[in-house]
């Protein structure tokens, strides 16, 4: 589900150089080429992988970011393989680092068949779906099924190769000027760059030759993960006729807590508590994300008092540190009294002990709250 490290998809150390980097890429764009590895879907996505790998780790500025953030510091896309990544975009942003000659970089190791003729690699369109995710789901991380609806390849369509640029994608014009000839390439106007026409067509499906169905699928949620982030799924999207799928993008959403509120990986939870609870002092229980946990409350206890229980926040996506709950104090005052109560508290009113006495040390709110987050 989640992507893995870029470091682990090259197999190289967080400490490798430049040139061990290229290496790396290099020998796992040979292994996994197209050409090497015809209609393998699997070698495709490991060599789109690797790609976006080295797109990451040989800019020095994003591999800083990606070293200190994760996947998460890298936006929704992770490197260039965000949506509509095609084989041609890999073919010419990394084709140099096979010191090639002129034309497809991939040549001089697969005798002019990099690009299959200038065909294009069709890829399907990504779909995009909110999932709703508890903030206990979100502490633990989960496994959820999800049905959806996408696009895919009808049961005994065929395809032809493209009658108008006979399956290279690409159709060359030749036109008079005033200064010569002039030839210019563009894609082919037919097949789109596929290289193939659609041959058969089976009743109920579009010009494309592609159905809607409704697929089930499993996913794994990292823990840590926060609202409005997005998870990639290589492969899950739509199809395409005589393409690879695109991919299923996931946009997380936090169902808001009922007694917890989330600032980062910190929780917060607003504790009411009696005047005599305050001045006494005792046991209290308050909710976490892991259920209830005891606290014991000070005699004396000022309203706007923080306490941290530590490591009960929500983990990192990247697995480096859990956060803390912070249980904010409030002291309940009453709004109706019966007159005993009344006659009791005026009793109290003068008294020397219940006369507030406040030092340096009693910080505001906003104070308290900016020492805990900067610790």
């Amino acid at each position: 589900m989640a992507k893995r490290d870029y470091y682990e998809v090259l197999g190289v150390s967080k400490s490798a150089t430049a040139e061990e980097l290229k290496k790396a890429y290099r020998q796992m764009a040979l292994k996994y080429h197209p050409d090497k590895n015809p209609d393998n879907k699997e070698a495709e996505e490991k060599f789109k992988e690797a790609a976006e790998a080295y797109e990451v780790l040989s800019d020095t500025s994003k591999r800083q970011r990606y070293d200190q953030f994760g996947h998460q510091g890298m936006g929704s896309g992770g490197g260039f393989s965000g949506d509509g990544m095609t084989m041609e975009d890999i073919f010419s942003h990394f084709g140099d680092i096979f010191g090639g000659g002129g034309g497809s970089p991939f040549e001089s190791f697969f005798g002019g068949g990099g690009r299959r003729g200038g065909a294009r690699r069709i890829v399907g369109s990504n779909i995009r779906i909110k999932l709703k995710l508890t903030l206990e789901e979100i502490a633990e991380g989960v496994e959820k099924k999800i049905k959806y609806k996408k696009k895919v390849v009808a049961k005994g369509v065929t395809f032809n190769t493209c009658s108008t640029c006979n399956g290279m994608g690409q159709v060359t014009r030749v036109s008079n000027t005033f200064l010569g000839q002039m030839q210019t390439t563009s894609v082919c106007p037919t097949c789109g760059g596929s290289g193939k026409q659609l041959g058969n067509k089976p009743p109920g499906s579009d010009s494309q030759g592609l159905v809607t169905e409704e697929v089930t699928t499993s996913l794994k949620i990292p823990a840590g993960v926060e609202e409005g982030m997005q998870l990639s799924v290589s492969g899950k999207g739509n199809e395409a006729a005589g393409g690879v799928a695109g991919d299923l993008i996931i946009v997380i959403e936090e169902v808001p807590h009922s007694e917890l509120k989330r600032e980062g990986n910190n929780l917060i939870h607003e504790l009411y508590i009696s005047f005599p609870k305050a001045a006494l002092g005792g046991e209290v229980h308050v909710p976490t994300v892991s259920g209830k946990a005891k606290i014991k409350l000070e005699a004396g206890t000022q309203a706007g008092k923080i306490l941290r229980l530590k490591g009960k926040g929500i983990p990192d996506v990247n697995g480096y540190r859990k956060g803390d709950q912070l249980v904010h104090i409030n002291v309940w005052t009453p709004q109706k009294l019966t007159t005993e109560e009344k006659e009791l508290l005026k009793k109290m009113e003068n008294s020397e002990n219940f006369k507030p006495h406040p030092d340096g040390s009693n910080k505001g709110f906003f104070d308290k709250m900016r020492e805990f987050f900067s610790n």
